[in-house]
């Protein structure tokens, strides 16, 4: 399991000239407002206010960038579904994303962030469909799990995969940012994810040097 040795608030940004250095393997949360994402980065790290909470949904309008062990990155994205903000603000949210999916290169996996206790809105589902069209790895996260009885988790969670069409509603983590439920099936997910992206980056370097020996 992950071991969190530092973490960091790094830079929020609205577009791609005040993203920091990408260096490293980034990891996006995205979700509606409220769902609890900067809660989950929280317990994730096991740090209480690191990531900036609020009662405001909507609040977060900005990519916020986490440095996690000078390794890799978390990118809080801005929630998206809250009605009570422009249709401006809105736009402008959906081009920070757009701009963000199509331009980082180092962004290796999208944690989607939806309640256990709802069925997938409208918003959940085009952002899955979007992720999964762009051949983006999309692992889904239900939070608030504390909410419900561990009885009624498996029907939950069942309709949150047939709305967002995912094959086995197992493949969905149950989480909760107040009792730590599924922290560990996060961490085991994410370093899964890291150990990929290495193995990618180790993968490309091979590449590079044969391909340049081959030249020479």
């Amino acid at each position: 399991m992950i071991t969190i040795r530092k973490a960091e608030f790094i830079t929020s940004a609205v577009g791609l000239k005040g993203y920091p250095e990408g260096t490293g393997p980034e990891i996006a949360l995205a979700g509606r407002s409220n769902v609890g994402k900067s809660s989950l980065i929280n317990k994730f790290i096991n740090r209480k206010n690191l990531a900036r909470t609020g009662n405001t949904p909507g609040k977060t309008q900005m990519l916020n960038f986490y440095r996690i062990n000078d390794e890799w990155t978390f990118v809080d994205l801005p929630g998206y579904g809250y009605a009570k903000v422009s249709k401006e603000v809105k736009a402008n949210w959906g081009k920070m994303m757009e701009e963000y999916f199509s331009r980082r290169e180092n962004l290796r996996a999208v944690i989607q962030v939806v309640d256990i206790r709802h069925e997938p809105s409208l918003e959940d589902k085009e952002m899955h469909t979007f992720l999964r069209n762009r051949g983006i790895p999309v692992l889904v996260v239900a939070t608030k799990a504390d909410k419900i009885s561990k009885g009624q988790w498996a029907r939950h969670l069942s309709q949150i995969a047939k709305g967002l069409e995912i094959a086995d509603w197992h493949m969905i983590v149950p989480y909760s940012a107040e009792t730590g439920l599924g922290v560990e099936d996060l961490h085991q997910a994410v370093e899964e994810i890291l150990a990929e992206a290495d193995a990618e980056s180790q993968s490309a370097f091979t590449e590079q040097v044969f391909t340049d020996q081959t030249e020479e």
